[in-house]
């Protein structure tokens, strides 16, 4: 059954939010655009507000839903924490759209508020105050990514949840690759420089 829930995790995370609501919005697909990620950010910069407000919630809700359908039916944390690896690796590599996923992070959060709703809150409550201060977008998802084992730790979270987490945030760190040599070589964009719609 552990695997029957990675399974739907991943088929759930697969559905890519950014592409279905762009093209219903009749924008296109933000792959061929910015910085070619489907994912909240570019779409935010390419499109406007209301379809990157949309996708952001798409993508939190396919990472929050099957983690605590897993929870409400009974299955033990193995079997959640497999739930929630899944949904986020389908969000990386969609199997419907040629396995050409987004960065993570919106989904991850979807995951840890599934896990405990705390998780959750402490890593938009970091990616915030990183925000606020740096002003980069990539180094507040970065910084919350690799503080959230240790806050699942401290909340005390279950180890099979700790140990998703970690996997998790390894895969952030792997997608968010460039951005570290941007952020490294001081070429990296901060929040509010785009020319993005209202």
């Amino acid at each position: 059954m552990a695997i029957l829930w990675l399974i739907g995790g991943y088929l759930c995370g697969s559905v890519s939010s950014a592409i279905v609501i762009c093209r219903m919005l009749g924008h296109g697909d933000p792959r061929v655009v910015g910085s070619r990620n489907p994912g909240t950010t570019n779409v935010l910069r390419e499109f406007g507000k209301v379809p990157a407000g949309l996708t952001l919630f798409g993508d939190v809700a396919k990472g929050f839903v099957p983690v605590v359908l897993c929870t409400v039916l009974g299955f033990d944390h193995v079997a959640i924490a497999l739930a929630g690896v899944g949904a986020f690796v389908g969000h990386l590599y969609p199997v419907f759209f040629g396995f050409t996923g987004g960065k993570g992070v919106a989904t991850l959060i979807g995951v840890l508020l599934g896990f405990k709703i705390w998780l959750g809150i402490v890593f938009i409550a970091c990616w915030i105050t990183v925000a606020a201060v740096t002003r980069y977008s990539s180094l507040s998802a970065l910084t919350a990514t690799a503080l959230a084992p240790l806050a699942a730790l401290l909340l005390g979270a279950p180890l099979a949840i700790v140990a998703a987490i970690s996997v998790m945030g390894m895969f952030v760190f792997w997608r968010h690759r460039s951005n570290i040599r941007n952020l490294i070589n001081g070429t990296e964009d901060k929040i509010g420089n785009s020319a993005a719609k209202p």
